[in-house]
């Protein structure tokens, strides 16, 4: 790892491929992330990308993901709640704690933009409701 460098690639592969190892093991996320998920391994590259980009700024992901969960029917911002919870714990088991604490912070920013977002485009005439921190 470069000086100054907050992580490696291979760390973020770690964190993301045991994240979704909890999340397709989980009774309330497993079948909604494998009912719109045909591909795992090409959803898990996109992973790794989209979290390299926001941790190391290589850019490698382009996606947008607003307009995919926004898609998704019958969210609740208790599954948001479970994903953060889910993605805590994996960074907890992280060595690297100055990764974790970061990953997590983006983590919890990116949850609340997407359930607000979802929010928004679903019922835009209701008031905004938070995601529960565990």
């Amino acid at each position: 790892m470069a000086r100054g460098e907050l992580c490696t690639e291979e760390e973020i592969k770690t964190l993301v491929y045991n994240f979704y190892d909890r999340i397709r093991a989980d009774t309330a996320l497993g079948p909604i992330f494998d009912e719109h998920i045909d591909d795992w391994d090409k959803h898990l590259h996109i992973m790794v990308q989209f979290w390299s980009s926001m941790l190391l700024g290589t850019g490698s992901y382009s996606g947008t993901p607003m307009p995919k969960h926004v898609a998704l029917p019958g969210l609740k911002a208790e599954l948001f709640s479970q994903w953060l919870a889910l993605f805590h714990q994996t960074t907890q088991e992280l060595p690297n704690k100055a990764f974790a604490e970061r990953a997590d912070e983006y983590a919890q920013r990116i949850a609340r933009s997407l359930w607000y977002g979802y929010q928004l485009n679903r019922h835009p005439d209701t008031p905004l409701t938070e995601i529960s921190h565990g």
